[in-house]
């Protein structure tokens, strides 16, 4: 099994961890110490020895922030994870707080007496998560001072060791692009900005402008490193040698060379001795470096992660390798939900059970790497809470009159997929039927949507909303997110939220489309399939071209919860179309009796 259910927090964290922490932090002359949830690679998963926040505080959710003062402490996170604070954090050490209401920053102004010293490790700030605890101590008359050692890490101690496992090739067959070729396209942009070199500090990069993959962070192919990258086009990876094979070697090359990590900031304090320019990210870039670099005389130039905007744009080969990933996956789901039907009306199956048989299902397409994630797998109320994780602790029964929404994804070397299925189990009631329609109406309207060049995500975001909004319901996730090729399974810059960015939706970017609605202590309703940007084309009578989506996720909506008569002719027949595409695409890689479920699952609605 790729997914543990072991619970991986413990509410008695905080009551064995907070004296510790406090311990080292008076060795330090420390009056509070700030604790973000990012590691210094910014990565959406965690290394076990990265996990910090969870460790100190018990609260596993992926957004968070504590800080810990002499006799006070705080843990912050969005309306997502509402519940699991509180499930979660022991009260007797830690307030807790929605960010969206109290920020981190007014905390610590309002709690924080002048004259107090509050540490962080600058490993674990960017610029922009630090900017607004520097305009606190401003207003708040306190000092934030920058930490040569982590208190935490001299507490925790049996704290596991960094990850080292082995780097791949990734191959050109499924990149679409040499290593050579993409370190050039970054060198045109380090010029551009009249840089001389860049620094990459975000994995995902390094994975994509070396053609490498590695195995040192759950669900994503990811090696921890970082990377140089000059305007010649050579450049210097620092990262662990242990995990260098001498395969991997030769295919870097004589321009790339290797250097330790610990290398890293000499070699910026002596290009910054050289009154060099370096670009980097203000996002994905810990501040010890840029501090590292202005110190000793360079200049930093502010610029966005130049592999990020080409690594979203899929290859041709990437985007092949997707949609066969895509039907691989379909068909490992669609297994999955016929055993579901055939299964689940009995009563006896759980949450983790559920899981576990579908990710077999993915393991015996022979393709399978990793999950994408760990897979949402809520029954009844626990569908209501958006990033659910089951665990041994929380595994439910999956009862009769109840919907079950599971969320998952592969991770093939082909490519990454990502999913999102309501199931009925037994009769519906009207209520559920209902509010599914009014989602499927707006995963249809997003699908079928059109637009010129220029358009971002957050303009097209209300069309997945409306049919919900006229109901008088909303929900409060982004309605897509890019996702990554062979890599993670949130990818930017581009992504279709609320949020407003001014980055447009360009042809070969992927997203997800997946509105929902959660009903609290009830049920949670989503449908998610992936989607290519397509390449702008000509609508007959009209005078622009348009951008569109391809759906490259096939597996069969849930019929039952589907209300006929909520959904326009067009409608219907984009419901008929897909599941016919569906169904002419997986039978012939299913098993006898589950192609002819689907032939039943997939016949028109009307």
């Amino acid at each position: 099994m790729f997914q543990n259910f072991d619970p991986s927090s413990d509410r008695g964290f905080a009551a064995a961890h907070v004296p510790l922490v406090r311990e080292a932090m008076g060795e330090l002359a420390l009056d509070g110490l700030l604790v973000p949830h990012d590691d210094s690679y910014f990565n959406e998963y965690l290394p076990d020895n990265a996990e910090r926040l969870m460790w100190l505080s018990g609260f596993s959710g992926s957004a968070g922030f504590a800080i810990l003062l002499k006799e006070r402490g705080a843990v912050f996170s969005d309306g997502r994870y509402t519940l699991q604070l509180k499930e979660q954090v022991d009260t007797a050490f830690f307030e807790l707080h929605n960010s969206g209401e109290t920020s981190p920053a007014d905390w610590l102004v309002d709690t924080t007496p002048q004259g107090a010293v509050i540490g962080y490790d600058p490993h674990h700030f960017s610029k922009k998560t630090l900017a607004p605890f520097l305009a606190a101590a401003e207003r708040g008359g306190f000092e934030l001072r920058p930490l040569d050692h982590n208190p935490i890490d001299q507490a925790w101690r049996d704290q596991p060791p960094a990850p080292c496992a082995p780097v791949v090739i990734h191959p050109e067959a499924f990149s679409g692009r040499s290593h050579e070729t993409k370190r050039q396209l970054v060198a045109e942009a380090i010029s551009s900005v009249n840089a001389d070199a860049a620094l990459l500090s975000f994995p995902p990069s390094l994975a994509w402008i070396f053609n490498i993959r590695g195995g040192d962070v759950h669900a994503s192919p990811l090696a921890l490193g970082r990377a140089l990258v000059f305007a010649n086009g050579g450049a210097i990876l620092y990262i662990d040698h242990r995990k260098m094979s001498g395969q991997v070697r030769d295919h870097l090359g004589g321009a790339v060379t290797l250097a330790d990590e610990s290398q890293l900031i000499d070699d910026l304090e002596a290009m910054g001795r050289e009154r060099k320019a370096i670009a980097i990210d203000p996002d994905h870039t810990p501040v010890i470096f840029t501090q590292s670099i202005t110190a000793a005389g360079g200049r930093i130039i502010e610029a966005p992660d130049p592999c990020s905007l080409p690594r979203a744009r899929k290859t041709m080969a990437e985007l092949e390798g997707s949609r066969a990933a895509h039907r691989r996956d379909g068909a490992a789901v669609t297994r999955f939900l016929h055993w579901f039907a055939e299964t689940a009306p009995s009563g006896g199956l759980t949450e983790i059970e559920a899981a576990t048989k579908l990710e077999r299902f993915r393991v015996e397409t022979g393709a399978l790497l990793d999950i994408s994630f760990d897979t949402i797998s809520g029954a009844g109320a626990h569908g209501a809470l958006p990033h659910y994780r089951v665990n041994r602790d929380s595994d439910a029964r999956i009862t009769q009159g109840s919907l079950y929404l599971v969320d998952s994804g592969g991770q093939y070397r082909d490519g990454t997929t990502d999913i999102t299925r309501t199931l009925a189990v037994g009769t519906p009631s009207e209520a559920m039927r209902r509010c599914y329609t009014l989602v499927l109406k707006g995963h249809i309207a997003l699908a079928t949507a059109r637009f010129p060049a220029g358009t971002t995500g957050h303009q097209l975001d209300s069309l997945a909303r409306l049919p919900l909004w006229e109901a008088g319901f909303d929900y409060d996730h982004g309605t897509g997110h890019g996702v990554g090729s062979y890599l993670g399974v949130h990818e930017g810059p581009q992504n279709i939220s609320k949020r407003a960015i001014a980055q447009p939706l360009l042809a070969g970017m992927i997203c997800s489309n997946e509105p929902g609605y959660y009903r609290s202590g009830e049920f949670g309703i989503r449908i998610e399939n992936l989607v290519i940007v397509t390449e702008a084309t000509p609508i007959e009578g009209g005078d622009r071209p348009m951008h569109g989506f391809e759906t490259i996720t096939l597996a069969p909506l849930e019929r039952e919860l589907i209300d006929v008569s909520l959904l326009s002719p067009q409608e219907i027949a984009w419901v008929d179309t897909y599941h016919q595409t569906v169904c002419d695409t997986l039978c012939p890689d299913l098993p006898e009796a589950t192609a002819r479920w689907l032939q039943t699952r997939t016949a028109a609605l009307v």
